[in-house]
């Protein structure tokens, strides 16, 4: 049986609500394009129409003449901004292939993590595009095209100068996490397998962002730091130009821990809509666009075989 399965169990039962792995709980416009998760700018991967699936379409959204994607920036490499100061990551190269698979321009916009659903249901927008965890919870509203699968995973400084290997090496240590997330509430509920070891829990440091989080590791304020692991990958390779962290990678999880679907959600009263872009994404993944966006950001690990719908269990 898997070290810390209890714990996980808990945590996969208690706090896979509202509140997601990936949860980014900043103000719209707390994130700046001169954030060091600012990249160079890079014109999203080009793909065509396809006239089946753009058939697909209600011609509720087709009358708007766009649709309207919420995304939180930055959560990197779903979600940045570029030099240039505009959006590009994932989930905003995944909204332009998908405005071309179903011939519709597709406008990607700011909305903070925190209200965003609540924005979607007030129709500000028409889908979420934000590494949103696929939850049983969230699905009670909407609809998830599931595009990433993985865990979550430690980071620490460049030589692993705290010798974390696992979960439980994490004790008595200070750890930062975003605000809001499972990472914190597992990390909180180590306590009692730490006191077996005769150590302390695990102080878990609760910051507004994922890039605080990451900078209070940086600056000795934590000894690790921990995230969504497509994410994990990223900032690891690019930080400090690839210097400044490294990854624990368990080999009990090799996916991470907790692993959970991500996708793009909709309105679950709009079914039409959801197989829309279903089927628009599953043309992505036939003609390769899916692999070359994947490829770009780091997150090929982490991606799906097919196009499937509320895989979150």
């Amino acid at each position: 049986m898997k070290k810390l399965s209890a714990a996980l169990s808990i945590v996969a039962a208690a706090s896979l609500l509202f509140v997601s792995a990936c949860s980014n709980d900043t103000s719209a416009d707390a994130a700046k394009p001169s954030d060091p998760s600012a990249v160079a700018p890079n014109p999203p991967i080009q793909t065509s129409k396809d006239a089946a699936v753009a058939a697909l379409l209600p011609e509720s959204i087709r009358a708007k003449g766009e649709i309207k994607a919420a995304g939180n920036i930055p959560y990197p490499p779903y979600t940045m901004y570029d030099t240039d100061s505009r959006a590009t990551g994932f989930d905003y190269d995944l909204s332009q292939a998908l405005g071309q698979k179903l011939d519709i321009p597709v406008s990607f916009n700011q909305q903070a993590f925190s209200t965003i659903i609540p924005s979607l249901l007030s129709k500000k927008f028409d889908v979420i595009l934000s590494a949103m965890n696929d939850t049983p919870e969230r699905q009670k509203t909407l609809n998830f095209v599931d595009y990433t699968h993985g865990g979550f995973i430690i980071v620490v400084k460049n030589g692993n100068p705290e010798k974390v290997q696992n979960l439980l090496d994490l004790c008595g240590k200070t750890v930062s996490v975003q605000k809001a997330t499972v990472q914190g509430d597992l990390l909180r509920d180590l306590e009692g397998k730490c006191k077996a070891k005769g150590q302390s829990g695990v102080s878990v440091l609760e910051l507004p962002s994922d890039l605080d989080a990451q900078t209070a590791l940086r600056a000795g304020k934590s000894q690790a730091y921990v995230v969504d692991a497509p994410v994990a990958e990223f900032v690891v390779k690019t930080a400090g130009d690839g210097k400044a962290f490294e990854l624990v990678r368990d080999p009990e999880f090799p996916s991470g821990y907790l692993p959970v679907f991500s996708g793009m959600g909709n309105l679950n009263t709009d079914p039409q809509f959801t197989e829309a872009l279903r089927s628009a994404f599953q043309a992505l993944i036939d003609d390769g666009t899916y692999k070359k966006i994947l490829d770009r950001y780091s997150l090929t690990p982490y991606g799906v075989a097919s196009a499937a719908v509320n895989q979150g269990k």
